[in-house]
């Protein structure tokens, strides 16, 4: 497939947003822009929502994950159930009964001004390192696959992502993206289903004849349990899904935007339970693709592309479809599920950054409301510099997977909002309020000590060249966090509001 046809299809793509766009964003006000003015149907919402939660990260990365650690992410996506069902009656009762615009408003009125202000920061800086590691992880397989071929620069791709996305959002806001995230969600599985089909067919097997084969075997250990110093070790897997879940969707303005458009609680909840079902098996999914993609590489001598001389599992997936002789039509739906994949979380992830920015922190609604319009489309147009200027860094930066990176830095940043929102449900205590902000930085240093001990340890103890080979000695002796980093932050933010209660 030719870069200019790849380019074809990529402004088709985006024209059908437009499109949608236009009807969507008529009413440009900031009632629909921020809340769809509370009538999106649930149903829609719940499937748009596999689509965002899942984003390019999930559709390349998780995949290309299998030859490494198997099928052990499913240990995280079961936790991520129960954490979802936390979310649909333990978070949305209180959302709902407030009427809240921005999720954080509760800790206004739970504790006070910075405790509000303290949240909503969290948020902003974890939603935009989540999306710029989305977006470019998206990138840098279109930099690979199409504009190194025109000579155009990574800086410029990236703007250009960004620019498409704000066309098509800029006026209706989350009223758009619930309709969108629908047709990126469809995209996103007809191009995994069509994927698992022509590799099935290339390798003259029957679906039921993988899911018995000795091949699959050697990838799909879901459980992990005899290793507690392990960092897939299932419990720590489990619970770090758990509070992922609860953080990541239901403590997240962006994943939580979507469920507020819903014309009721009711909806509301009967949309995060049939979407958690679903996510469980289309994640399954993702991991049987993951190890169809090594079967069929191992059997035609295709090797795991190479970026900065390393090999890139990352890369695999697109490797395949573009380059792996399965035929265009794989091709065509691999770029489209990609597009739509990165675009589902990328296009909310902005509208909630300039929902989040425009509420919490500059007051909008307190404005003149002949002021609150223009503000918003400012703040919109900021919050699109700042994710172009934060994906350009990460490409000089990253080094390692990006899902891991992603869930890693999640478990610093998600870890304060949790401790804070925990302590407003289940104590009754206020709290010195000007004082938070201590607590959640240092609960954060601490984390970050706690998890990185064992590598600093040894790195001054033992005669070693540097940290990084200091931390691949320290596996062998102390024990690894996962995904637990995240509870284990929010406990300590928690014990930190209990030093500063009052009655």
């Amino acid at each position: 497939m030719q870069p200019i046809h790849i380019l074809l299809l990529i402004a088709g793509y985006f024209g059908v947003l437009i499109l949608i766009s236009y009807f969507t964003g008529k009413d440009d006000s900031n009632e629909t822009f921020f809340k769809a003015s509370r009538k999106s149907p649930w149903y829609v919402v719940a499937f748009g929502m596999i689509g965002a939660s899942l984003s390019g990260v999930t559709f390349i990365s998780v995949p290309g994950w299998v030859e490494a650690s198997q099928f052990s992410y499913m240990q995280v996506v079961f936790g991520y159930l129960v954490g979802y069902f936390i979310i649909a009656y333990v978070l949305m009762p209180i959302y709902y009964r407030l009427n809240v615009t921005s999720i954080y408003q509760y800790l206004e009125d739970r504790f006070g001004v910075t405790s509000y202000k303290t949240g909503a920061f969290f948020f902003l800086i974890s939603r935009i390192l989540g999306a710029s590691f989305r977006l470019y992880l998206v990138a840098i397989v279109l930099q690979r696959y199409v504009f190194d071929a025109y000579e155009i620069p990574f800086a410029v791709t990236v703007t250009l992502s960004i620019l498409l996305i704000w066309l098509y959002t800029f006026r209706g806001g989350i009223k758009t993206i619930v309709w969108t995230d629908t047709l990126q969600t469809l995209f996103m599985l007809i191009a995994v289903g069509v994927a698992i089909y022509l590799i099935l067919t290339n390798l003259n097997m029957s679906f039921g004849e993988f899911w018995n084969s000795d091949a699959l075997a050697e990838y799909n250990q879901i459980w992990f349990t005899d290793n507690l110093m392990a960092k897939n070790y299932f419990v720590k897997s489990f619970l770090g899904g758990l509070f992922i879940a609860v953080c990541m969707t239901g403590l997240d303005q962006d994943m939580m935007q979507k469920n507020l458009t819903c014309k009721s609680l009711g909806d509301a909840q009967k949309n995060m339970v049939s979407f958690s079902v679903v996510l469980v098996v289309v994640n399954l999914i993702f991991l049987l693709l993951g190890a169809l993609l090594f079967m069929y590489a191992a059997q035609n001598n295709i090797s795991v592309p190479l970026m900065d001389g390393k090999p890139k599992t990352d890369l695999l997936f697109p490797e395949i479809a573009l380059n792996g002789g399965l035929g265009i039509s794989l091709a065509v739906v691999f770029l489209l599920g990609l597009i739509a994949a990165a675009y589902s979380s990328a296009d909310s992830a902005l509208t909630s950054l300039t929902t989040s920015f425009s509420i919490d922190f500059l007051g909008i609604e307190k404005k003149p409301e002949n002021e609150q319009k223009r503000t918003r489309k400012l703040v919109h147009i900021a919050m699109s510099v700042v994710l172009i200027i934060v994906v350009i860094i990460f490409n000089s930066l990253a080094n390692k997977s990006v899902i891991d990176s992603l869930l890693t830095i999640a478990g610093y940043t998600y870890g304060p909002l949790l401790g804070l929102f925990a302590f407003g449900i289940f104590t009754k205590y206020k709290i010195v309020d000007k004082r938070v902000w201590i607590v959640t930085l240092t609960s954060i240093c601490l984390t970050y000590l706690l998890a990185n001990f064992g590598s600093y340890y040894t790195y001054v103890t033992e005669d070693v060249v540097n940290l990084a080979e200091a931390t691949k000695l320290s596996k062998e002796t102390f024990y690894q966090f996962g995904y637990e980093l995240l509870p284990i932050n929010g406990f300590l933010t928690f014990l930190g509001l209990v030093l500063i209660r009052r009655q």
